[in-house]
């Protein structure tokens, strides 16, 4: 039987450039140099956080490959995030940029917003094929009152790929030497039958 269809999708090669006029996320400290981070989020999936290095207006894009967060994907998952509803609309990947520490201050966060960006997940044919569903800069924010220019700019790299696994489970308590079933979808196919020996403690004890 073939291997139950998985996808992971991969989020990686991340950088932010802040515009240098920009004012600062607190008194007396400015953006380029306050530590950045980002809160990357998909829905029904726990929420994942990491530090952004912060690159020079010059900089072209990020030195080698980095892996940021990875969101690994069932059936359940792409038949979910695959249907439109009223109110959630199309599955996306949000990632919400912050200047500030990481953490909380009172119950609130200790960061600064400074932009929120979306990637849409296009995820069909993604179980057999890989695909690049973004990589390049994408403006973060507003600038100042007046300017055309963004706040800052955020290099990521978003990517699905292909990741097919074998699914097993018992079919029945494990203590009764259950078989061994293969799942794939609503198809259940015996596998083998695996036997434990469960030995009372008089067993144990007569053979220490």
């Amino acid at each position: 039987m073939d291997p139950c269809p998985f996808v992971r999708v991969l989020v990686g090669n991340l950088a932010l450039k802040i515009a240098a006029a920009s004012k600062p996320a607190r008194t007396g400290v400015h953006p380029s140099s306050s530590p950045c981070f980002c809160e990357i989020r998909l829905r029904n999936f726990p929420v994942q956080t990491v530090m952004l290095p912060l690159l020079s207006p010059e900089s072209a894009v990020p030195e080698g490959q980095t892996l940021a967060a990875t969101f690994h994907l069932g059936r359940e998952e792409l038949e979910r995030l695959a249907g439109k509803t009223l109110f959630a609309g199309r599955a996306k990947l949000t990632l919400a940029i912050y200047t500030g520490r990481r953490g909380t201050t009172c119950g609130m966060s200790s960061g600064k917003l400074l932009g929120k960006v979306s990637v849409p997940l296009e995820l069909e044919g993604t179980e057999s094929r890989p695909c690049v569903l973004q990589n390049g800069w994408v403006a973060v924010g507003k600038g100042k009152v007046g300017s055309a220019k963004p706040a800052a700019q955020l290099h990521l790299s978003v990517k699905a790929e292909p990741d097919p696994r074998f699914v097993f489970e018992f079919d029945g308590e494990p203590e009764c030497s259950p078989q061994v079933l293969q799942i794939h979808g609503n198809i259940r196919q015996p596998v083998f039958t695996c036997k434990f020996n469960c030995k009372s403690g008089a067993e144990r004890n007569s053979r220490s």
